[in-house]
C-alpha cells in the first residue's frame, strides 16, 4: 500500500470515529433514554445526502483537571450545511454522547463558525440542543464561548430566521441562546430548559419540583411561553421544523415560497354568514373562520397550547404566505391579557421582519381587567402588540367581525396604526364600550333620579336600544372612513386575497434611526 494509500485509509477511519462521537457505549444510552443522536436528528431533518459537515476534526484544547488525556473529533458538536425540501439551511447539532453535549471554547467556535455562514450567506439557522450546559473544567472560556453565541444570535435577528430545537437538557446559561431565536421546540418527557435545576431550587426556595414541573415542554408551552411547540417525539419535532420553514423565507430581503393551490380565490362559505350568535355574550369557535378563508383549510399554528385567547400562526392565501392574528371568543370572550399581548407581539414583528403580510380577524370586547393584571404591567404588554402593528410596513388586512371596543380596537391593527385595508363583517361592534357598560356611564344618574324600578328598566332599554342603534353596526366607522368596506361574510376569503394582491409591491418606511425604543 502506497503512503497516499495509507494516509486516505487513515482518513477514512477517523472519520468513522468521528461519527460514532463519544463511542457506541454512549449512543446506545442516548437511544434507551429514547432520544436519537445529533447525526441521526441532521439526518431526520436534512434532505437525503445533502448534509455538508463542517469542523469534523475540531478538538478540545483544555488542559486542566486531566482534559488533556482524552479528545474527540467533533468535540460534542455537529456543524455544516444541507437542504431541506431544495433550501439551503445552516445546523449545527450537540453531541451529548461527547462529554455530556457541555459548552467548550472550541466548541462555540463551531458553532459561532456556521452561525457566521448562515448570516453571510442569507440562509435560516437551526440550532438542535442537548448540552449539560457549559463545561465546567474550561471555566470563564466556556462562559465565553456562550457570549459570543448570544452576539451572534443578536446581530442575525430579523436577518435571517433562527429555530431552535430541544432535544434534551438545556439549562443555566445555555437557555438564553434558543429565547434569542424566533421559534423554539421542545419534546415532551425528554426535553427541559430552566435556569437553575431542581436541587438548587429546593436549597434556594424550598419548593420540591423535578425536572419536567419546572422546566418541561409542556411546561413551556402552555404556562410560560418560552416553548412555541411540544412535540410527543423527535421525529414529530423535526417535521414540525420543516414544515416552518415552508412558511417563512430563507432571509429579510426575501419572500416566503410560493404554494400553488386547487383552491379557488373566489371560494364562499356560506357557514361564515351564521356563524355569529344572535347574543353577543355567546361564543364562536375562530378556528372556523380561520379555516374557512385559508388555502385548503390549511393552518399552521404557533403558540398553540399559550394564551388560549388568541391565535398565531401561518397559513396560505392563495399561494401566499400570510400571519393570521386572531382573537378566540371561546377563550375568555377573546379578551387581551399580558401573555396574548406578548404573544401576539413577537409574533408581528417576526412576520413584518420576514416580509410576511398579517391577516388580523377581530372579536375582542377589551383588555383583561383586575390587579393580577395590572400589577404584571398589562398596560406595557399592552403596548408591545400597540407597538408591533404600528411598526409593521409589511401589508395589514384587517377583518372585524364582532366586537372591537376600546383600547383593544386600536391595538388590533387599526386604520390608525397604518392598518391598508380595514374590513367589517356587518355583525362588527365598533365603540368604545359595550352598550351595557356605556349607558351604565352616560345615564346612571338619569336612571337612578327615576323612583319607579319599572320605568327605569324602561329608561335603561330605551338608551340601550339608541346606543345599539348607533354602534351596534359597522357604519358609524364606515362613514368615517375608518372601515374601508363592509363586507358579507361568505366572501371573506376573495376579498382579503384580493386585497393582498393589491398589497403585493407595497413601500413604506419607518423615520430614519439607530433603533426603535420597543415598551419592554
Amino acid at each position: 500500500m502506497s503512503i497516499q494509500q495509507e494516509k486516505i485509509k487513515k482518513l477514512v477511519e477517523r472519520r468513522a470515529s468521528a461519527r460514532l462521537g463519544g463511542g457506541q457505549k454512549r449512543i446506545d444510552a442516548q437511544h434507551q433514554k429514547g432520544k436519537l443522536t445529533a447525526r441521526e436528528r441532521i439526518a431526520l431533518l436534512l434532505d437525503e445526502g445533502s448534509f455538508e459537515e463542517f469542523d469534523m476534526f475540531v478538538q478540545h484544547r483544555c488542559t486542566n483537571f486531566d482534559m488533556d488525556k482524552q479528545h474527540f473529533d467533533g468535540d460534542g458538536v455537529v456543524t455544516g450545511q444541507g437542504t431541506i425540501d431544495g433550501r439551503p439551511v445552516y445546523v449545527f447539532a450537540q453531541d451529548f454522547t461527547v462529554s455530556g453535549g457541555s459548552l467548550s471554547k472550541t466548541m462555540s467556535e463551531k458553532i459561532c463558525k456556521v452561525m457566521d455562514m448562515a448570516l453571510r450567506n442569507g440562509a435560516p439557522c437551526i440550532g438542535l440542543n442537548d448540552s449539560g450546559g457549559a463545561r465546567i473544567q474550561e471555566g470563564i472560556d466556556a462562559l465565553a464561548g456562550y457570549g459570543e453565541i448570544f452576539e451572534r444570535n443578536i446581530l442575525s435577528s430579523g436577518v435571517i430566521p433562527q429555530i431552535s430545537g430541544i432535544f434534551g437538557p438545556c439549562a443555566g446559561g445555555a437557555v438564553y441562546s434558543p429565547a434569542l431565536t424566533d421559534f423554539t421546540l421542545m419534546v415532551k418527557d425528554t426535553s427541559y430548559m430552566f435556569l437553575t435545576g431542581p436541587a438548587v431550587v429546593k436549597s434556594v426556595t424550598g419548593e420540591d419540583v423535578n425536572q419536567e414541573q419546572l422546566g418541561g415542554a409542556s411546561v413551556h408551552a402552555s404556562k410560560s411561553g418560552v416553548a412555541h411547540f411540544a412535540a410527543k417525539d423527535e421525529a414529530e419535532g423535526i417535521a414540525v421544523i420543516k414544515e416552518l420553514l415552508s412558511y417563512i423565507p430563507q432571509n429579510n430581503m426575501e419572500e416566503a415560497p410560493m404554494v400553488p393551490t386547487d383552491d379557488p380565490v373566489d371560494r364562499t362559505d356560506d357557514s361564515l354568514n351564521e356563524i355569529i350568535p344572535d347574543s353577543p355574550n355567546k361564543a364562536y369557535d375562530m378556528y372556523r373562520v380561520i379555516g374557512g378563508i385559508v388555502d385548503d383549510g390549511k393552518f399552521f399554528e404557533i403558540h398553540k397550547d399559550f394564551a388560549k385567547n388568541i391565535i398565531i400562526g401561518f397559513a396560505h392565501m392563495n399561494g401566499r404566505s400570510v400571519g393570521i392574528v386572531a382573537n378566540q371568543p371561546k377563550i375568555l370572550a377573546g379578551v387581551l391579557d399580558i401573555n396574548a399581548s406578548r404573544k401576539a407581539a413577537r409574533f408581528v414583528r417576526f412576520c413584518d421582519a420576514f416580509n410576511i403580510p398579517i391577516v388580523t380577524l377581530v372579536d375582542v370586547p377589551g383588555f383583561l381587567c383586575g390587579t393580577q393584571q395590572e400589577y404584571g404591567a398589562v398596560i406595557t404588554n399592552g403596548a408591545k402588540l400597540l407597538y408591533a402593528y404600528g411598526e409593521a410596513t409589511v401589508p395589514k388586512v384587517t377583518v372585524t367581525l364582532r366586537k372591537s371596543y376600546g383600547g383593544a380596537h386600536i391595538v388590533m391593527s387599526c386604520k390608525q396604526l397604518r392598518g391598508d385595508l380595514n374590513y367589517a363583517w356587518p355583525s362588527s361592534e365598533i365603540a368604545v364600550m359595550g352598550a351595557d357598560g356605556a349607558v351604565n356611564v352616560l345615564y346612571a344618574k338619569e336612571i337612578k333620579a327615576v323612583a319607579d324600578p319599572e320605568e327605569q328598566k324602561k329608561i335603561y332599554a330605551e338608551k340601550k336600544a339608541e346606543y345599539d342603534e348607533l354602534f351596534s353596526n359597522p357604519y358609524q366607522a364606515a362613514q368615517k372612513g375608518y372601515i374601508d368596506d363592509v363586507i358579507e361574510p361568505r366572501n371573506t376569503r376573495f376579498r382579503v386575497i384580493r386585497a393582498l394582491e393589491q398589497l403585493a409591491g407595497k413601500k413604506q418606511e419607518i423615520p430614519a434611526k439607530k433603533h426603535d425604543n420597543l415598551p419592554l
